[in-house]
């Protein structure tokens, strides 16, 4: 006979208690696989606040709970079971769990599925470097999947520096303007003279895109020997490089760009003369705070 759904939630509520207890006092038995498929099915209860706990608590369980949770993302019929498998799986950040993930991240029909994945793939970290460059250089990918993919390499950020300076070589120019991007964020946390001058070198790359990818990047940090370089790129023959470097310089703050910013108040383009009014305004301000 099938439980009433009071039951079942009856059972969830004393489950996770249960388990949060043992976890507590440290005699939580991390290899019952029945109790770990208890608690995975837990993610499917309908009350939002209890699948959280369960989640929770997987999470505290940790790398023991990974192939109950894969197992539930790939093949679960009930889809909140499915988010919420992936969304664990973001707190677990196992790296045996990267080809699920990356099946479910293309193939699930929820696009929740598809974005939660992504970002478990992100979480994951330097495992899922090299899966996410080959998608972004896959031609027959969506615009859409690649956005997540690029997302994902940028929060990743400095854990898979190796691989990004490497595809910097990439023949995809979606590998290669994803690839800056995520420089742009390990310079940013690390500050380093590799990442910030690899930066500076792609200013002068012969697509366009990727120069304004390059300016756009430098913004988030803050290297000096990069101003003369945005400088120079502001004469570039590509409008959204123009812009981009506008805005880098505006935010970068250096005194040095205030003068090749006022030249460009007298632009024939109505857009690039707003933009330097206000990078030059942006300079003044950092330079009233110091």
């Amino acid at each position: 006979m099938e439980k009433s759904i009071p039951e079942i939630q009856a059972a969830n509520d004393l489950l996770v208690e249960t388990v949060s207890d043992q976890i507590s006092f440290g005699t939580f038995d991390d290899r019952d696989s029945h109790v770990l498929e208890k608690l995975v099915e837990g993610l499917g209860d309908p009350r939002g606040l209890v699948r959280l706990r369960f989640a929770e608590t997987l999470g505290e369980i940790g790398e023991a709970a990974t192939p109950f949770l894969m197992q539930s993302l790939a093949n679960h019929p009930n889809v909140v079971l499915r988010r919420a498998a992936a969304k664990t799986l973001t707190i677990i950040g196992d790296p045996i769990a990267v080809p699920t993930l990356l099946n479910s991240f293309l193939n699930d029909p929820d696009t929740v599925v598809r974005s939660s994945a992504a970002g478990a793939l992100a979480k994951t970290g330097e495992a899922s470097v090299p899966a996410l460059l080959e998608i972004l250089g896959d031609e027959s990918k969506s615009q859409d999947i690649k956005g997540h993919a690029a997302w994902a390499l940028a929060f990743i950020g400095s854990e898979g520096a190796d691989y990004l300076y490497k595809a910097l070589d990439s023949a995809s120019l979606d590998v290669r303007c994803a690839v800056i991007g995520a420089i742009g964020h390990v310079a940013q946390e690390q500050s380093d003279e590799k990442s910030c001058s690899l930066l500076v070198s792609t200013l002068t790359d012969p697509e366009a895109i990727i120069r304004a990818e390059a300016a756009t990047a430098l913004a988030q940090v803050n290297y000096p020997p990069a101003v003369p370089h945005l400088i120079l790129a502001l004469q570039d023959t590509d409008l959204d490089v123009r812009k981009a470097s506008i805005n880098s310089l505006g935010k970068m703050g250096n005194p040095m760009a205030l003068e090749p910013l006022q030249a460009l108040l007298d632009d024939e383009l109505q857009v690039i003369k707003v933009l330097a009014k206000l990078a030059i305004a942006q300079i003044h301000r950092q330079a009233e705070e110091d």
